[in-house]
């Protein structure tokens, strides 16, 4: 076994060895790292706290999401499970480095903390991502070293993201319409083409590993990712580029109407993502996997066009009055 490996197995065997008592506590913590977490997190922000801060956060997101079943196909790294099944006490089908969980918890948590700008935000942030790789870690899913590329990726997506809201937002704020719209349709494009340039270049995986039983279903697992991704990038850059210039809703509002927003809203996205699972079917698997491009593409549209415009059609949110010219997205 690799020392790197090795090193990482007898860790996460020492952990749950030694501090028994906090499974539960861990599996908590993985937990709010799920995409279920995430598919009710982002409405919340986006319908009922603060829209321009919603928006934004959820295409920063979305690219780091993008960016993850990207590099566990390009990395195609094990899991600690794969070595040592007793191990197990969560389990996953994809690649594991980058850690998805450490990213995606990195992105927000770092990502309110730029927002809110208080010290203990900071704090905050840099614990529950702690906490996040820890679980990991403790769970057996995944390496150290998984945890630290996911955390140096999303970092280095914030980064990008603090640049461009500096020195070129207020530029593309100015664009017409269609400009923006092709951009955001430009974006999953590219990122499926540099996808299927970085496996044509690796090639077919190497089966002649250990862990070489796992691989066919770490491979559909990057399969599905990228189609996730494409399909939330195309469906939740025209929502948010069209709700800016359609619709113009606003989160203001009584308690009770931004709950009952929340909870309409909600309902209804969990029906669209649980149904079309249920409906669309699994095989053949290029069909499989447009039909969850499409899935995810009427995700996507509901929660940043289709559910405003109906806030503002039942009267369970405001809009601001047509500015004559579309150059904002909020």
């Amino acid at each position: 076994m690799d020392p790197i490996y090795e090193f990482g197995v007898n860790l996460t065997r020492y952990l749950q060895e030694n501090y028994p008592q906090l499974e539960g506590f861990f599996t908590f913590i993985s937990t709010l790292g799920l995409e279920e977490f995430y598919l009710a997190l982002f409405p919340l922000i986006y319908w009922c706290v603060h829209k321009k801060m919603g928006k934004i956060f959820a295409y920063v997101f979305l690219v780091v999401n993008a960016l993850n079943p990207m590099f566990k196909v390009a990395f195609r790294g094990p899991r600690p499970f794969w070595f040592d099944p007793s191990l197990t006490m969560w389990e996953e089908t994809s690649y594991g480095v980058p850690s998805g969980h450490v990213q995606l918890a990195t992105v927000t948590y770092l990502f309110m903390a730029l927002w809110i700008r208080r010290w203990w935000a900071w704090v905050l942030a840099f614990v529950m991502i702690f906490l996040m790789a820890l679980s990991r870690i403790y769970l057996g899913a995944h390496f150290p070293h998984d945890a630290v590329v996911g955390f140096v990726i999303a970092g280095l997506v914030l980064l990008i993201y603090v640049v461009w809201y500096r020195n070129y937002s207020k530029g593309f704020e100015k664009r017409i319409l269609g400009q923006k719209l092709m951009l955001v349709v430009l974006i999953p494009i590219i990122y499926a083409t540099i996808f299927g340039i970085i496996r044509l270049v690796i090639g077919e995986p190497d089966l002649s590993v250990s862990w070489a039983p796992y691989v066919p279903e770490a491979e559909l697992a990057g399969l599905e990712g990228v189609a996730t991704a494409v399909g939330m990038l195309f469906g939740a850059g025209i929502g948010l580029i069209l709700e800016g210039s359609r619709i113009r809703f606003r989160v203001d509002g009584k308690i009770w109407l931004r709950a009952a927003r929340y909870l309409f809203g909600i309902a209804i996205t969990i029906a669209l993502w649980a149904g079309l699972r249920i409906v669309f079917p699994a095989e053949p698997l290029w069909l499989a996997l447009i039909l969850r491009v499409v899935r995810y593409v009427i995700v996507a549209l509901w929660i940043t066009y289709f559910a405003p415009w109906t806030f503002v059609r039942i009267r369970l949110a405001q809009a601001d009055p047509d500015p004559g010219i579309d150059l904002k997205i909020s």
